[in-house]
């Protein structure tokens, strides 16, 4: 089983996760995040001052899937979230051990 990390512009995101349920994953998770990269955050105006956020808002993914159908999600999640400009997000691979599920 593999977790596969997806980090995307926010105004990706519900097509990324709209795709995830498409694919018959075993399980994941979103949240906000903030981050940057290259694009090293953005000049903003607040009451006639500026100032520079060095955070843009993001959204983390996590997915998990068996290992024959990894590749089949990377591909579909790259394909809907590129757009071609620098930022577009991050998708990182793990290996998971022992996936068990806990009963609360």
């Amino acid at each position: 089983m593999k977790q596969l990390t997806i980090t995307v512009k926010p105004f990706r995101a519900e097509a990324v996760l709209h795709a995830i349920g498409d694919l018959d994953v075993t399980a994941f998770v979103a949240r906000e995040a903030k981050g940057y990269s290259r694009q090293k955050g953005y000049l903003d105006r607040y009451v006639g001052s500026e100032y520079t956020m060095a955070f843009l808002p993001k959204v983390e993914i996590s997915v998990w899937v068996s290992d024959d159908r990894a590749e089949e999600v990377i591909e579909r999640i790259v394909k809907i979230a590129r757009t071609g400009r620098i930022g577009d997000g991050k998708i990182f691979v793990h290996r998971t051990s022992f996936p068990e599920a806990l009963e609360f």
